[in-house]
């Protein structure tokens, strides 16, 4: 498998065989917005920086720290009950 190129479009099939996950799974995140694509002609097209900004480190820290921040805020509302 080659390198994700930022400027590089790719297939879902594409994308899916490097992220390995299923098909439904790479339709849950476009459908989500968790995966930014174009469709040309009734099939997706992928910027590998999309790709790339999905498997980020940083983007994993990101989001881990926003969890951890609703966890304690759930926690604390649930402690007043």
């Amino acid at each position: 498998m080659t390198k994700i190129q930022s400027n590089e479009v790719y297939t879902t099939k594409e994308v899916q065989d490097y992220l390995k996950v299923s098909k439904s799974t790479i339709k849950r995140y476009l459908k989500k917005g968790i995966i930014k694509a174009k469709k040309v002609g009734g099939r997706y097209k992928i910027l590998g920086k999309e790709i790339l900004k999905l498997v980020s480190p940083e983007i994993e820290e990101k989001a881990k720290s926003k969890y951890l921040k609703i966890r304690t805020k759930v926690k604390d509302k649930i402690k007043d009950w």
